[in-house]
């Protein structure tokens, strides 16, 4: 056998292919979750200003207005691919780096992905470094997706999409780089952050309220009557997100053990109190059980079992559930405390929500549980082990975590905005027309609704003319110009709309009278 030969084989058993196996498919779920999210925030923008709204793809774009929705999927998508570009170039070195010494930010050792290939991870001995490099950039990716939900129906895609580059240079790597990396300040002190509560949960939901502070509020008219377009798609990419969740938390036991297990289980748990709770406390008010606010209070319990679910027991994962249902509920009022129209909730949802699950770190982290995976075997509990110190290195971590991000995101959000060509907030004229005609010049779904109700918003026509042409089939009757003309001369007519067949036909259109015609053209012709 060659020298090649046998170092290629050589690197390949290594690590124990089930492993391996296992962290693939779950970088490929969390790839999943991006998708998902976009949805999701583009049908959150048409929830009610008051309501709860959800943020990825799928979800997005349910959330929004239907003339903003699609401009939050291409700008999830497009951010996707930044990020990508970004950790290949340098994200990974500056983030990751084992090599860095100041507790802060990586080397460029690794950059361009030198260097980077069958050694054992630095996360982890489970796994290679090549493809811990591959999970850790997934994670980043749907950091910026959540981000992007700040751009909610008044910001520019493509200013935004430089943004994307410097805030995952310097914010997010710094970040990752604190809580993960092996001489990370973070991680050197203790603190315990499972799959993510500083640097994915609080890194994007301290980042969109502070990009939406530089934004500045939609205006009053964009407020007003409004709601999710598509709640079937908020309920799609909720499940989407949840589904890939299992594969984030999941996956963050690196290897295909009894953590990874118990990790699910407490997603699971921490996911349907969650959202059991935030639709009974809607329910409270209402006195409706709502699809989005239960949607919300699911994704608010995921968030909470990012940093936590890998290290606190089952029944402490239900008490958390229950907590950050009810937390980031009430905690959507806190954008009209602050005056910041975080369109998206996500300073609620996702950073009340990590913060939530590190703080249940220092109170309940289980040393036995940790080492589950075999390498953690030396990880110390939180105060249900008598480790009183936990709880505020938990805390001060969260402090640090916030302020750094809210502080440098909206720095290089002004210094952005106060040049001309890479202002981040389109104009009031697009802002009224909307973010898909505008800037992308498609739409999510390519019709306009005028009026809820057919008849209020049906062109006038002149009744000596001929009917206008139909097409299709009721029960068999061809619809014919002269067919309606008979229906609507022949059956009585109720609210000026002719009745349906006795078998259950549709109803045939009917001319306004004369006088209503009249003044509907003189309003609907084109003034000189």
């Amino acid at each position: 056998m060659s020298l090649h030969n046998f170092l290629a084989s050589r690197a390949n058993d290594q690590f124990d292919r089930g492993d391996v196996s296992f962290i693939i498919a779950c970088g490929a779920l969390v790839f999943f979750m991006v998708p998902g999210v976009g949805k999701m925030l583009s049908q959150i923008f048409k929830s009610s200003s008051s309501s709860n709204l959800i943020p990825l793809a799928f979800l997005y774009s349910g959330l929004s207005r239907r003339k903003s929705a699609l401009s939050l999927i291409w700008a999830v998508a497009a951010s996707n691919a930044v990020v990508i570009f970004q950790w290949y170039f340098w994200g990974y070195s500056l983030a990751l780096s084992s090599t860095a010494t100041n507790g802060f930010i990586g080397n460029l050792r690794h950059f361009g992905l030198q260097k980077v290939l069958d050694a054992p991870s630095p996360g982890s001995p489970l796994i290679p470094e090549l493809l811990y490099s591959f999970y850790q950039m997934e994670f980043a990716c749907v950091t910026v997706a959540i981000l992007m939900g700040a751009i909610a129906e008044r910001g520019r895609v493509l200013p935004a999409m430089v943004f994307v580059f410097i805030w995952t240079t310097i914010v997010y790597c710094p970040l990752a780089c604190w809580a993960w990396a092996v001489n990370g300040w973070g991680f050197k002190w203790g603190v315990l952050d499972f799959a993510g509560g500083g640097p994915v949960e609080i890194g994007s939901g301290i980042a969109g309220l502070a990009y939406s502070w530089v934004l500045g509020r939609r205006s009053e008219k964009e407020l007003l009557n409004f709601r999710p377009h598509n709640v079937s798609m908020v309920g799609l990419g909720t499940f989407i997100l949840w589904f890939g969740w299992l594969g984030f938390n999941g996956g963050s036991a690196f290897g295909a053990n009894l953590r990874a297990v118990l990790a699910i289980w407490n997603s699971m748990l921490a996911a349907a109190f969650g959202g059991i709770v935030w639709c009974a406390l809607d329910y409270r008010i209402e006195r409706k059980v709502s699809m989005v606010g239960f949607c919300s209070g699911t994704i608010a319990g995921l968030v909470a079992a990012t940093p936590a679910s890998g290290y606190i027991p089952t029944w402490a994962a239900i008490v958390m559930g229950i907590v950050v249902g009810a937390l980031s509920n009430y905690g959507t009022k806190l954008k009209f405390f602050l005056r910041i129209d975080d369109a998206l909730d996500l300073a609620a949802e996702h950073a009340m929500g990590g913060i939530i699950g590190l703080l249940f770190n220092g109170l309940f982290a289980d040393s036995s549980l940790t080492a589950l995976d075999n390498v953690n075997t030396a990880v110390p509990g939180g105060w249900i082990e008598h480790n009183w110190k936990q709880l505020y290195i938990q805390f001060a971590y969260v402090c640090a975590t916030v302020g750094y991000t809210f502080v440098v995101t909206a720095l290089i959000a002004k210094g952005m905005d106060m040049i001309p060509f890479l202002r981040l907030r389109a104009t009031p004229e697009d802002e009224a027309l909307g973010m898909d005609d505008v800037q992308i010049g498609e739409f999510a779904n390519d019709y306009v609704e005028v009026r809820r109700d057919y008849t209020d918003w049906t062109l006038v026509y002149d009744s000596a003319a001929p009917a206008p042409a139909t097409a299709g089939d009721r029960h068999g009757r061809p619809e014919t110009s002269s067919s309606l003309s008979r229906d609507a001369a022949n059956k009585p007519r109720a609210n000026g709309v002719a009745n349906g067949n006795a078998n259950g036909g549709l109803s045939s259109i009917s001319e306004k009278p004369r006088d209503i015609e009249e003044h509907d053209i003189a309003t609907l012709a084109p003034s000189s």
